[in-house]
């Protein structure tokens, strides 16, 4: 089985880059590796259309150059698919929409190993990710504990029980988020206020203090200086369909005016 990269990092105490992709095709996957430049990509499935097809065939392309691969998935059907993802070759699972330490707890036991010692819900599986091992030996099981657990730190609920979750055993990231934040509390699209990036702060700050990485999203690298100063060493930066829209939105702007000034 495939060491998993973005564990490894972790334990290695070192940082990690990676980039956001809503498409399925394994050739924008390819692209990202050809740069050379990423540690892992996060598939945003909470975002994206995709089938059980599509799972195998993006952690296909990522080997290739020795790409990790991070799936976000919705809050229902959590379970369901963040099973069938590491099947494919996913090594770590982005659970969105947590409220509280229970159901922060339910997304960490539905993808650790169904044995006396980790009381988690992943049990044998003939998936991609371990072909011709049926039988679930221990190679298996101790894949499936490297899984690298993210969790979404972005409802109100969340955040007043933020020391808990934390403390979960199990939980090996976090990331803020703003929008939904917002939203939870009365305040939809001001994510930007100081109100709200003074919670932001608090919570990276206390989730480093107990000793739980958070990782931050960004769109341009003037941007991690913030968060490298409050102590943050990792980062997912940009997304296919934003990088799309900019390119189209600046250059064809620019082409119509070169155009209709001629």
């Amino acid at each position: 089985m495939r060491a998993n990269k973005l564990r490894n990092l972790l334990n290695e105490n070192k940082p990690s880059i990676a980039t956001h992709i809503h498409s399925t095709w394994p050739s924008v996957v390819e692209a990202i590796g050809h740069t050379h430049t990423f540690d892992y990509i996060e598939f945003v499935a909470e975002y994206a259309p995709y089938d059980l097809y599509d799972f195998d065939n993006l952690c296909r392309a990522a080997e290739l150059y020795d790409l990790g691969m991070m799936i976000k998935v919705d809050y229902e059907p959590k379970r369901f698919v963040a099973q069938r993802a590491i099947g494919s070759g996913f090594q770590s699972v982005l659970f969105a929409d947590c409220h509280n330490v229970e159901e922060a707890k339910a997304c960490i036991r539905s993808v650790k190993p169904d044995t006396p010692e980790d009381h988690g819900e992943y049990g044998v599986g003939v998936r991609r990710h371990a072909y011709m091992n049926y039988g679930g030996g221990q190679e298996y099981v101790q894949a499936l504990r490297d899984t690298v657990i993210v969790l979404m730190i972005e409802k109100k609920g969340a955040v007043e029980q933020l020391e808990e979750i934390l403390a979960l055993p199990g939980l090996d990231m976090i990331q803020w988020g703003g929008a939904d934040y917002s939203m939870s509390i009365g305040r939809a699209g001001q994510r930007h206020t100081p109100e709200i990036q003074a919670v932001e702060k608090r919570v990276l700050e206390t989730s480093i203090k107990m000793g739980i990485p958070p990782r931050a999203e960004i769109n341009s690298p003037d941007e991690a200086k913030y968060y490298l100063d409050l102590g943050v060493r990792h980062f997912c930066i940009g997304t296919d369909l934003l990088v799309l829209y900019q390119w189209m939105k600046n250059n064809g702007e620019a082409l119509r005016k070169v155009v209709e000034g001629a």
